[in-house]
């Protein structure tokens, strides 16, 4: 098997999966201790009442707590959010074991980051855990979410990592470093 290994190394049909793990852990950590941390400064310094306007409106920094999914939708389930949270947290680890490409790597980060930064809020954030409620704060265009709604840096990173991963799925990227040709598509 190690000599399998070392020859599609060589001719670079799959890369190392240890630079593309550290990588995926990094963008992953960074992701849920930049969310966690915006989200611990917007509660101790925003007033939900006083949205302050930045970018000459176009960005609102507005504090509200949200105990739906995206959109605000489904506020009276928050107790499944949770379990979604655990069941993608353990997908995206499974996927993890034949992780080699560095763009899947951070596409994965992102979504594992933003799915942790939020499920962090719905198990240690009050009214309870399994029913917490996520800490949301920028608002684009309007000070209270008229125009889109009001979303953090998991939000953010889930999405990026969203449109990565699609992208690379579009495009024949593989995890494990090598592409589909035209005729495998």
């Amino acid at each position: 098997m190690e000599i399998q290994e070392k020859e599609e190394h060589e001719t670079g049909k799959v890369r190392p999966a240890g630079r593309a793990l550290a990588l995926f852990a990094a963008v992953c950590g960074l992701a849920i201790l930049l969310d966690q941390v915006t989200k611990e400064i917007a509660t101790k310094t925003l007033d939900p009442y006083e949205p302050v306007k930045l970018l000459g409106g176009a960005l609102y920094l507005s504090l509200t707590r949200n105990s739906g999914a995206a959109f605000s939708m489904f506020k009276d389930s928050t107790f499944i959010f949770p379990i979604i949270g655990l069941a993608v947290t353990a997908w995206i680890l499974w996927m993890t074991r034949t992780l080699r490409s560095i763009p899947w790597a951070i596409g994965l980060a992102l979504v594992l980051g933003g799915a942790l930064g939020n499920l962090i809020d719905r198990l240690f954030r009050a009214p309870s855990p399994f029913h917490g409620h996520v800490v949301d704060f920028f608002s684009l265009f309007d000070p209270h979410g008229q125009v889109f709604p009001i979303f953090n840096v998991a939000d953010m990173a889930l999405t990026f990592g969203v449109i990565l991963l699609v992208l690379l799925e579009l495009t024949g990227r593989q995890r494990d470093g090598s592409r589909l040709s035209k005729k495998d598509k």
